[in-house]
């Protein structure tokens, strides 16, 4: 799908409102598409609708929203059948709302790793579900948004870990049961990446965490969102923006042991100063 392709297009970008969504919202309305945006709080959603407005590629371009929990299975239903009976059926669908809350795993509690579940990978299976038999009539694009830690586990994201891994799976087997009808999915797996919600992960993050995250680039939503529709272009399963998070996913599978150790240093060294601050060095929101 290449960028003429989205000119004309319709597309849902489900967690549009802040980060990540709105700046891929913003792009493919700059390309000539009617955004419909869904997320849980109608304030965002109003300022999200005047910005995508504002980079329009045409006055024309519908831009809506849609007030939607997607942790809701009943309600996902009930706004995707509105939202299709009054926008129609999306040539693309984005999925890119999420969540984060690192710690130690034995702080994490259940309460916590059902959401976490039910908002990373839940969320996908239901927009995906209610939309995908409305589109086998005429074929699309499917993203669903993992992170570059669905491909790489890091200490003190287990709930987060087990929610974005999960989610690469599915949208693999998804792939190859949707190819026949002309829709193609794609899974984006964005690094650290500056957003709004920034604040709330870094709180919880414990000190190993940041050990292991120091140095690496933050990337802007802009700039995963300019990833995205280039790997759209190419239909290309793994969206990996950066090359930093490209170069380390092919480490861990060419040097796995290496990088374990490597991670293992990083980890025995934070705890040996265990008077540091913890996120005084690396300031970045987890993909989503």
């Amino acid at each position: 799908m290449n960028a003429c392709e989205f000119d004309g297009k319709k597309a849902y970008i489900v967690g549009g409102s802040v980060g990540i969504g709105l700046a891929v919202a913003k792009r493919m309305a700059s390309l000539g598409t009617d955004i419909a945006i869904f997320a849980r709080r109608r304030e965002p959603l109003i300022q999200a609708v005047a910005e995508v407005e504002r980079d329009r590629k045409r006055p024309g371009q519908r831009v809506s929203f849609w007030e939607m929990d997607v942790a809701k299975h009943g309600q996902v239903r009930e706004v995707m059948q509105a939202a299709v009976q009054d926008v129609g059926v999306p040539d693309v669908l984005v999925n890119v709302a999420g969540r984060a809350y690192p710690d130690h795993f034995e702080n994490i509690s259940y309460e916590q790793f059902a959401e976490t579940m039910k908002v990373n990978l839940h969320g996908c299976w239901n927009t995906v579900s209610e939309l995908v038999p409305r589109m086998k009539q005429e074929g699309g694009y499917i993203v669903n948004t993992s992170s570059l830690l669905g491909l790489l586990g890091v200490f003190g994201y287990t709930d987060y870990c087990a929610s974005k891994f999960a989610l690469v799976g599915f949208s693999e087997a998804l792939r190859s049961e949707l190819k026949p009808y002309g829709i193609m999915v794609s899974v984006l797996c964005p690094p650290d990446t500056r957003t709004p919600g920034f604040e709330k992960e870094n709180k919880t993050k414990p000190k190993e965490t940041w050990a292991v995250s120091q140095g690496a680039r933050i990337m802007s939503a802009e700039d995963v969102a300019g990833a995205l529709i280039a790997g759209m272009a190419k239909e290309t399963f793994l969206i990996i923006p950066g090359k930093d998070g490209r170069l380390a996913v092919l480490a861990k599978r060419l040097f796995p042991g290496l990088v374990e150790k490597w991670i293992d240093r990083r980890i025995r060294k934070a705890r040996s100063a265990p008077h540091a601050k913890a996120g005084s060095t690396h300031h970045g929101k987890r993909g989503v």
